[in-house]
């Protein structure tokens, strides 16, 4: 009965330390101790060029805070590795009974009290691992606060539902406004400290996750 209690607790404490990938989606600590930039007041109700509301000699980049500029996701990852080891080990020893040898040795002379052992282990082990990841979409993200050298600290989150899939998509991170493109869109691998979260709910995803018992199980199983 003893035995039974603890192996549910163990599974129960193995269930509940047990916890899923994820993100902090949270601004860098940098960002928030920042001051926001100060806003300059560049209207010129004179001028053909420049922010105003003119369409064709206006510039559509995002500038100010709540502007929209287009994040282009691309993010390619291929890891690689391959160990290997080998150990040998042999050991050979002789053990002599001493005194107790030699006495017996003295009432009969074909005893030997003398012993020896031998023994030796081998090992050999290998293993390679390889993965290749692709991830590819759009997303458009707000500038969420200007910081004093001009960068952008920006968030998006887009959700998609399909057949009863739901599909997510969160980005943050700071750009810099040269990187921008003059179609306003900006590529992934522009944005320091970049935070991408891609995650599905649904029937799909719940039929290709272990449920709580089977990870409970394989989290307590030493071998």
């Amino acid at each position: 009965m003893k035995k039974s209690i603890f192996t549910l607790s163990l599974l129960a404490f193995c269930a509940c330390s047990y916890t899923e990938p994820s993100i902090d989606m949270k601004a860098p600590v940098y960002v928030e101790q920042l001051e926001p930039k100060a806003k300059a007041d560049i209207s010129n109700p004179g001028s053909l060029f420049g922010k105003g509301s003119n369409p064709i000699f206006g510039d559509n980049k995002a500038m100010n805070v709540n502007d929209i500029v287009t994040i282009i996701i691309k993010e390619d990852t291929i890891q690689s590795s391959k160990a290997s080891k080998s150990t040998s080990k042999s050991t050979n020893s002789n053990l002599n009974a001493g005194v107790f040898g030699g006495l017996l040795a003295s009432i009969n002379k074909n005893t030997d009290m003398s012993f020896k052992t031998q023994g030796g282990s081998d090992f050999s082990g290998s293993g390679q691992a390889s993965r290749n990841d692709n991830f590819q979409t759009t997303i458009s993200a707000r500038i969420i606060k200007v910081l004093e050298n001009g960068n952008y600290f920006i968030e998006g989150k887009k959700q998609i539902l399909i057949n009863g899939e739901k599909q997510i998509v969160q980005i943050s991170g700071v750009i810099r406004p040269y990187d921008i493109s003059g179609q306003n869109t900006i590529e992934s691998k522009y944005i320091a400290d970049a935070k991408i979260l891609y995650s599905t709910q649904g029937e799909l995803d719940k039929a290709t996750k272990k449920n709580w018992g089977t990870k409970a199980v394989e989290g307590a199983w030493p071998f």
